[in-house]
């Protein structure tokens, strides 16, 4: 069976998705494909968030990663939402999940890593369900 593919949505593609995208990636490549999205889009990913995870990760989300909207993405069979506090479209998939984040940009240092701490344990979270079969 092929990895499915995991997109992580969130309304600007800057933030919360990008991080989860890049751990995912670091972490998870042999588990799933993961891309991230947004329902709009800004120039630039947060740069407290690029700061922090080469800080902390030594991921350079910079290098590989940019801000594209849910067209830009391939079909996917799973729809992680960070929580957005907005409608999000219908994208279509066979899972859909919302991990009800609060959104960091903007805040201090703290808040940013207590995002990356929370969307490291729901990345290992949604990995061991992928890999029981769970979803």
């Amino acid at each position: 069976m092929s990895k499915p593919k995991v997109a992580f949505i969130c309304v600007h593609n800057s933030c919360r998705s990008q991080i989860a995208e890049a751990l995912a990636k670091r972490d998870y490549s042999a588990v799933f494909t993961a891309y991230s999205a947004g329902t709009e889009t800004k120039p630039q990913i947060n740069q407290d968030a690029v700061r922090l995870m080469k800080a902390r990760y030594g991921i350079d989300m910079e290098a590989n990663q940019y801000s594209k909207l849910l067209t830009d993405l391939p079909t996917v069979e799973i729809v992680v939402t960070m929580g957005c506090n907005v409608s999000c479209p219908s994208l279509p998939c066979r899972y859909r999940e919302d991990w009800g984040l609060d959104d960091p940009s903007g805040q201090s240092e703290a808040a940013f890593l207590a995002t990356m701490d929370q969307i490291e344990s729901k990345l290992a979270d949604l990995a061991k369900r992928i890999e029981q079969g769970v979803i």
